[in-house]
């Protein structure tokens, strides 16, 4: 294979004028992973598609929708002072598109076209398969093992800290114990959508002898307004880290901790080649397939199963350095040229507008803010505690409060830790399960 990288000096030495050399500088200035003139052609046949009424919902108009409208929107947020820091490029690339969707402000042949490719494709979890199986095989067994035990202290410490301040905070702004904590902080660290508010909702229904629609429309806005504390928090984080760097791993739980897969991949890159990527590919989609086998006969979430048996696959040496490779590879494919694609059509087909401009009262706003700053100070405090860095320990407990799948990829991309996945799905699954079958148990017993 012919290196690119060590050919182009050459060729723009022996190129003058603007034909070829600054014409090669124009393809190579990129909005995103997009060359600007594919990114100005690309605009020109979209619009063609929407002038003729229909725009396709197949994968070719949805690889260069998402990404034309992902990108742009991260690029905005990029390049924004102070925000830029925080996480914006994230929230830009969710919450724009939302509101352009709500207001119809984009051609409805469009929003058609990545609602009806969101909804039936499947495409976020082949993104969370992907992500979670190619960090858990770049993962040193022995942290797998310490990272996945120890996250569980600050993980419980921070919900039963959160759930205190939260009520009180609601209490003193007038919310009323009950409704504060059943309906406000509860919501927050339930799971998400999909996963903790409708299963939530539909327990409060056959408890309390309420519509089960009108519960929902309750627990909604506090996950969508908890969801973007924990965004712009992790943001704030991330960019707290690189003030202080004693205080952050980068993407690891615990001082000392090597990346083994990168330590591997170093040393051994002329192992993976084409056919070893797509292995991965296919190795991590059959982990989310059983996953979703599991779930229809057993009733556990998908993600959780998929994620037991890649630890197990991990810790027990059953995959090949070359696979665990591949998947690596895979896994930086998807947190690089994947990631503002998805919460561009998250934000399109998941993410109400509405929902969370009616969580914008200000008790609410307060309330919603303690419960979210409390998780994650705790965790903060008690990862330091437990010789863990408290800023990723932070970033990961934050999930607790995202929504769902689509929460923790935007929480991890605002914090560009990516790579704890794996431990943002316990929070997020394991935590949201535990808490909405606990605070059920207590409804029960008090209704």
């Amino acid at each position: 294979m012919t290196d690119v990288k060590s050919t182009a000096p050459v060729l723009r030495g022996e190129a003058k004028g603007f034909w070829p050399e600054r014409w090669w500088s124009i393809v190579d200035y990129k909005i995103g992973i997009i060359p600007l003139p594919v990114f100005v052609i690309l605009f020109a046949v979209i619009a063609g598609f929407a002038l003729t009424g229909t725009v396709p919902s197949d994968i070719l108009m949805a690889i260069v929708l998402l990404s034309l409208g992902g990108f742009t929107c991260a690029e905005l947020g990029k390049r924004i002072p102070i925000i830029r820091n925080i996480g914006a490029a994230a929230i830009f690339a969710t919450f724009i598109p939302s509101y352009l969707a709500f207001h119809q402000l984009l051609p409805a042949s469009i929003l058609d076209s990545v609602r009806d490719f969101t909804k039936d494709s499947n495409f976020l979890y082949l993104f969370i398969s992907c992500i979670i199986v190619g960090s858990i095989l770049g993962m040193d067994r022995g942290v797998l093992i310490k990272g996945f035990l120890k996250i569980f202290i600050p993980l419980a410490a921070g919900s039963v800290a959160g759930g205190i301040v939260g009520t009180v905070v609601g209490v003193l702004l007038g919310l009323g114990a009950y409704h504060t904590f059943f309906f406000v902080v509860v919501p927050i660290m339930a799971g998400g959508v999909g996963e903790g508010a409708i299963p939530l909702s539909i327990g409060y229904s056959q408890i309390l002898h309420q519509p089960q629609g009108d519960l929902f429309a309750q627990v909604l806005p506090p996950v969508m307004l908890g969801s973007l504390t924990a965004i712009l928090l992790a943001g704030t984080l991330n960019y707290v880290g690189k003030k202080y760097p004693h205080l952050t791993g980068e993407g690891r739980l615990q001082p000392g901790d090597d990346d083994e897969l990168e330590r591997e991949e170093d040393a051994a890159d002329d192992r993976v080649d084409v056919n070893t990527v797509a292995a991965a590919v296919v190795t991590a989609v059959t982990l989310y397939l059983i996953g979703a086998l599991g779930q229809r006969e057993f009733g556990f979430p998908a993600p959780v199963v998929m994620l037991v048996i890649a630890v197990a696959l991990k810790l027990t040496r059953a995959v090949s350095p070359s696979l665990q490779i591949g998947a690596f590879h895979v896994y930086k494919f998807f947190s690089t040229a994947v990631t503002y694609p998805l919460l561009f059509a998250i934000g399109v087909a998941l993410t109400p507008w509405d929902k969370l401009v009616a969580a914008f009262t200000l008790p609410y706003v307060i309330t919603i803010a303690s419960t979210v700053m409390t998780i994650m100070t705790t965790a903060f405090f008690v990862g330091g505690w437990m010789k863990m860095y408290p800023i990723d320990t932070a970033i990961v407990t934050a999930c607790h409060s995202g929504q769902g799948g689509t929460g923790d990829v935007a929480i991890l991309t605002a914090a560009n830790r990516m790579q704890l996945m794996p431990f943002a799905q316990i929070a997020t699954r394991i935590g949201g399960a535990i808490t909405v079958t606990v605070v059920l148990i207590v409804l029960t017993q008090i209704a």
